[in-house]
């Protein structure tokens, strides 16, 4: 049973129902992200999902972790490029006592100024981090790439000089703007009613919140089709190449899907089978789907010898064309669909899962997802819907690629 409900202040909430479970998940999903930042805030997103854990008006960063430890709680935060999401998973009888914890850092943190400074060193480490993680660097030179420097080419952590130089008002005026009831939806599933979730919403989160006018940022989107590269010491080379993809829910979005299994989506797919298998050029090969309310892109990604980046680039090009040219096997076709079908019912087993879906759902389209009905319209799926989604990817005229490694120059494309 799923059961949603819009608060005077605008606040949205959905919940998801499980029987037969013990616990419960719950989330605050946020409609922020780097994609809507800009140049001097790149970064703000993640580094405010950071300080949100390091002190409310009533407990200090020890005290948030220790509270949820002793009622034997989980819980974390994550920021993409379009969401904010902070989130926890309690026993049943223990998910008042976690909300209010969660709603406490989410509404009332004060981001103490030492807190900052510390906070500052962590996520400036996490950006170095990523800087020695070629494959993560190697798909953030690759989203500016297809994106440019705006919107979603904008990486999630920005840059270390813009948090060195946040200030505590800077996050307030971001909460501020950003964290309005309207853009904010409260998500439960797992062993809990409406009538619980509706009364712990009510008295932790919607009686806190004022209902204030909200004027969503408009997202830059300029796409710039280029070949970037990145200079690294470094044993391989890291190559990726974006596609244009399909919105978020396009009619079109699961055959999408199907198709990215086929090309590569795993370890039966065409690239793995060409350019690991038969070639050996790569020990890791595959491609995803990322989708946006305005669009999509499909990424391909290889790790290769630098003697081999050329033949490495040939075979995904051949392999691509040939799928393309070609389109693909009833057994493909079928094997394909089985594995979008399965990767959305096994979801449904995982609470946090189910939590992160219905919220995200309702937070882009204000509307419950009806998965029963999503695994419905695979099942319906035709090869004929295939063909349709695979003519609408592997655009060669509006992709963009990108490598990091010993390299001087971009790729060719």
């Amino acid at each position: 049973m799923t059961y949603s409900k819009k608060f005077p202040s605008g606040l949205r909430m959905v919940v998801k129902k499980i029987d037969g479970l013990l616990s419960v998940s719950m989330g605050v999903l946020v409609g922020t992200g780097s994609c809507f930042e800009t140049e001097k805030e790149n970064g703000i997103s993640h580094f405010i999902e950071h300080m949100m854990f390091k002190g409310t008006k009533k407990r200090n960063a020890f005290e948030i972790s220790d509270a949820m430890d002793r009622i034997g709680a989980q819980v974390n935060a994550f920021t993409s490029k379009d969401i904010t999401c902070y989130y926890a998973k309690s026993t049943s009888d223990h998910a008042g006592e976690a909300f209010e914890i969660l709603s406490d850092f989410v509404l009332h943190s004060v981001f103490p100024e030492e807190e900052m400074d510390r906070e500052k060193g962590v996520v400036c480490e996490e950006i170095a981090m990523t800087e020695d993680t070629p494959d993560d660097l190697c798909l953030d030179v690759l989203a500016e790439a297809y994106f440019g420097k705006e919107g979603y080419g904008r990486t999630i952590l920005g840059p270390a000089e813009n948090v060195r130089g946040f200030t505590r008002g800077d996050l307030l005026g971001y909460i501020e703007e950003r964290y309005n009831p309207e853009n904010i939806v409260i998500s439960f599933a797992g062993n809990i009613d409406e009538k619980q979730a509706q009364e712990l919403v009510l008295q932790n989160f919607e009686n806190a919140l004022k209902k204030r006018e909200f004027s969503s940022r408009k997202k830059p989107i300029a796409l710039q089709r280029a070949s970037l590269y990145k200079y690294k010491e470094i044993e391989q080379a890291h190559i990726a190449f974006a596609y244009p993809s399909l919105r978020r829910e396009d009619p079109l979005a699961d055959a999408a899907q199907v198709v990215n299994t086929i090309a590569g989506g795993g370890m039966s797919s065409r690239l793995f089978q060409k350019v690991r298998e038969q070639l050996g050029l790569a020990y890791t090969v595959y491609s995803y789907i990322s989708s946006f309310t305005e669009g999509g892109l499909l990424t391909v990604y290889a790790g290769v010898n630098p003697a081999n980046v050329d033949k490495a680039q040939d075979a995904i090009f051949e392999t691509i064309d040939d799928f393309c040219r070609e389109k693909f096997t009833k057994d493909e076709f079928l094997r394909g669909k089985e594995q979008v079908k399965s990767a959305v019912i096994l979801a449904q087993e995982n609470t946090a899962s189910q939590m992160i879906a219905y919220g995200k759902y309702m937070l882009y389209n204000d509307a419950v997802l009806d998965l029963e009905k999503r695994v419905r319209d695979i099942d319906a799926m035709t090869m004929e819907d295939c063909e349709r989604a695979l003519s609408l990817n592997f655009n060669r005229a509006d992709m963009a690629a990108s490598i990091v490694g010993k390299v001087k120059k971009p790729l060719k494309i």
